[in-house]
């Protein structure tokens, strides 16, 4: 699936259940990558809304998906 540069809640709407959890699942798997590189770097000093444009926009990405999930009672499962 692609995915649009900007997500908005009428693309979110258009998902499907599967597809949500999908979506879901990459873009938590995005933000998770840039948020571990940046408290690598940033160590101590790391705090998320100060990070960089990727990664608050990464974050914002998957929060937008995630409290769709919830809204819809999806169960939300990561891999470690």
């Amino acid at each position: 699936m692609t995915l649009p540069d900007r997500v908005t809640a009428s693309w979110i709407a258009t998902l499907g259940n599967p597809q949500l959890v999908e979506v879901e699942s990459h873009l938590h798997g995005e933000f998770a990558a840039e948020e571990n590189h940046e408290k690598r770097r940033r160590g101590d000093r790391y705090v998320l809304l100060q990070g960089p444009e990727p990664l608050v926009t990464a974050w914002h990405r998957w929060l937008m998906v995630n409290n769709e999930m919830r809204s819809r009672g999806l169960v939300i499962r990561h891999r470690k």
